[in-house]
């Protein structure tokens, strides 16, 4: 590889997030680090570049994008996904769960339904309770070692709730399924038939495994275009994600000054500069530095699969087709949730993200990061084997 993903960075002491604040949160202070959803990878060289550069110039006023930017997103949106966007669509926010509150305010009455596929990203769900709307659950179903959709829950919710807004997870968080063209078909003629908004967070788009293939719900037909919020961000490709800066794709006018005039009523206004700079190094010459991430992360996730298949087959984990993040299943333990995520916490010393935390269908699960260093990976893998040997005689090994 060109780049090294190997190389080992010291995060700590850095105002990190994932690194810094264990014991605020309740967790041990030696706890290892594989919850909140960023990389310990470096981002590219060329964004590290074209920020020094910025950094150099020295003067950090507000800033805006100009057509250049533009062009670089429609190349690689073109490029990687055959979508053409168009320039008036774009509107830039801090991040996608901005955009998920501007958007369920700007376009829906409190106590208006708003539908989820839980066991799912836990802010879709705040979203939803802050802004005053109702949360409706279409919970996946498990099958095998992967999920499905109840399509026959999902249209009965949107006829039964009054669901305005359904937010679509694609790749899904945590579960890691990458939607396939009838399935998302079979979402957006419904959604159709029923005059209901798609919000698409297609967040992690770019982080898809080979035998599978992302689509953009938007593009699938020309009447999704019309209904669609897409919601996409440099963030998690590129390991950016301090840098708060999402590309928010909206084509229908009357929805897009909706949007925009709720988030103009919020006070936010020019985005962050330094994001601007990084968003468009990564899309104009970051194509290289995904390839051979996903190189990497194929590796890890094989390495994960292994490993609890040879030595912790207690532990099952989900088909992960895209995403970094893995969702493992513990229920063969039989613990309660607090049960599971105190033995995660003080006994295996890792810091995963509780099942629970996901909504309905999360009990006996917990979230995994495998964007680190395979070193990482390992050490993480052994403390838990460590623990669960020490306790074999209170839990059922089977």
């Amino acid at each position: 590889m060109t780049y090294n993903f190997d190389a080992k960075i010291n995060r700590k002491n850095t105002n990190s997030l994932k690194y810094d604040f264990a014991i605020s949160r309740g967790k041990p202070h030696d706890a290892l680090p594989l919850w909140v959803a960023d990389m310990d990878f470096q981002a590219p060289p060329c964004v590290l570049d074209a920020l020094k550069k910025s950094a150099e110039h020295g003067i950090f006023g507000y800033s805006e994008t100009a057509e250049e930017y533009t062009s670089v997103l429609q190349d690689w949106f073109k490029r990687r996904f055959a979508w053409h966007i168009q320039p008036e669509w774009l509107v830039k926010t801090p991040g996608v769960v901005t955009a998920l509150h501007v958007a369920i305010s700007g376009l829906t009455k409190p106590g208006d339904g708003v539908l989820i596929q839980q066991p799912v990203y836990p802010p879709f769900f705040s979203s939803i309770t802050t802004t005053g709307r109702k949360p409706v659950i279409n919970e996946l179903v498990q099958s095998g070692n992967s999920y499905v959709i109840d399509f026959n829950d999902f249209e009965a919710k949107i006829i039964h709730e009054n669901v305005k807004i359904f937010i679509l997870c694609s790749p899904h968080n945590p579960v890691g399924r990458v939607w396939t063209r009838d399935e998302l078909i079979k979402l957006g003629d419904i959604c159709l038939k029923h005059g209901v908004i798609v919000i698409a967070d297609e967040i992690h788009a770019d982080l898809v495994f080979d035998g599978h293939t992302q689509l953009v719900f938007a593009d699938l037909k020309p009447e999704y275009l019309d209904i669609t919020i897409t919601c996409t961000a440099p963030s998690k490709t590129f390991n950016v994600a301090g840098l708060h800066l999402a590309n928010i794709f909206i084509a229908n006018p009357d929805m897009r000054n909706a949007f925009v005039t709720q988030y103009t009523a919020s006070g936010l206004s020019q985005s962050c500069g330094m994001g601007i700079v990084a968003s468009k190094a990564a899309y104009k010459h970051g194509e290289d530095w995904l390839c051979q991430l996903l190189t990497y992360l194929t590796a890890n996730r094989d390495y994960l699969q292994n490993y609890l298949a040879s030595e912790l087959p207690q532990i099952t984990m989900s088909d992960l087709q895209g995403t970094y993040l893995a969702w493992l299943d513990f229920r063969r333990f039989e613990l309660s949730p607090a049960q599971l995520n105190d033995f995660i916490s003080h006994k295996a010393k890792l810091w995963l993200v509780d099942g629970p935390a996901f909504g309905q269908g999360g009990d006996g699960f917990q979230r995994i990061n495998i964007g680190c260093t395979r070193a990482t990976l390992q050490a993480a893998l052994e403390r838990l084997k460590k623990a669960l040997l020490k306790k074999a005689l209170h839990f059922p090994l089977r």
